[in-house]
């Protein structure tokens, strides 16, 4: 099972959710944590060798949101003016492709950014072999794209005229170069 598998497939079955039906919910979709596709035991990102292993292509979306964001954004739904409930919010500081990541560390760190690409098929057999592993469940389950990535002009705080950090900015403020 992916790390979003029950996201992907309505979680529990109908009979499980009976007892819940007068239960209300929101769902926040944040995509990824900026720093967490530059942590190093995620093996995305490789600042010292200035390489970059996309997670199943170059062409690979994935929406980024910083954490600060992610926690002020989620207040502002929970606060908003009409109330959301039973619904998807999407909130996303940038949506990228993992080549257009590797386009704003080389401008962020003024070098040259390898690309590399983990495909889904290598990442699925990495998976097979260690299946409790979770960077690797994480890996598999960005590489695929199913998910983890949407238009930023769909976003509630785009919708809101929120102002987020977008990858660029917060590399400029974390990578220590400006």
């Amino acid at each position: 099972m992916l790390a979003f598998d029950e996201q992907f497939h309505g979680g529990r079955d109908a009979a499980q959710l009976q007892p819940q039906a007068a239960t209300e919910s929101c769902i926040i979709s944040t995509g990824m944590f900026v720093s967490y596709l530059l942590e190093p035991k995620f093996g995305v990102v490789d600042i010292t060798k200035s390489e970059m292993q996309a997670l199943g292509s170059l062409d690979t979306a994935v929406t980024l949101t910083t954490p600060d964001n992610v926690g002020l954004l989620t207040a502002e739904t929970m606060f908003a003016e009409t109330t959301i409930k039973n619904e998807v919010v999407l909130l996303g500081g940038d949506a990228v492709t993992y080549g257009e990541v590797a386009d704003k560390l080389a401008a962020a760190l003024h070098r040259p950014f390898g690309r590399l690409e983990w495909t889904v098929p290598l990442l699925m057999e990495d998976l097979v072999r260690d299946p409790q592993n979770m960077m690797r469940k994480y890996r598999a389950a960005f590489a695929q794209g199913r998910g983890v990535a949407w238009p930023k002009d769909g976003t509630f705080n785009q919708r809101h005229a929120l102002l987020v950090t977008d990858v660029a900015a917060w590399m400029d403020a974390n990578l220590g170069l400006g």
